[in-house]
């Protein structure tokens, strides 16, 4: 999950890194779409931002990848995203109070 802005902003034939990388170490993920909602709503639900929700293949990041949790719910991937590991971008949806409610397609 990120600000739509930041993921049509960047170079799309370079390897992705939020700004939280260096300072954290790794890029926090969330593994299946009941997870992201509720990863959504605890954290950005007053932030008003568009946000976009990427599906990647951890296999092809280019970087290390494992999960850090005992649930392994939260993969943490440890360095840069290449492009070729996205396998897709859609949209967090939200109602007029900011609740995230849906995932979809972004030509929805």
């Amino acid at each position: 999950m990120l600000p739509a802005a930041a993921w049509a902003e960047r170079d799309p034939t370079s390897a992705y890194a939020p700004p939280t990388l260096a300072a954290e170490g790794f890029i926090h993920c969330t593994d299946g779409d009941d997870g992201m909602m509720a990863t959504a709503n605890r954290f950005y639900r007053d932030d008003p931002r568009p946000f976009v929700v990427l599906t990647l293949d951890l296999e092809t990041t280019g970087s290390p990848w494992r999960f850090d949790d005992p649930d392994r719910r939260f993969p943490h991937v440890y360095g840069t995203i290449d492009p070729r590991a996205v396998l897709g971008v859609r949209r967090l949806v939200r109602d007029p109070d900011g609740l995230f409610t849906g995932i979809t397609g972004l030509e929805d």
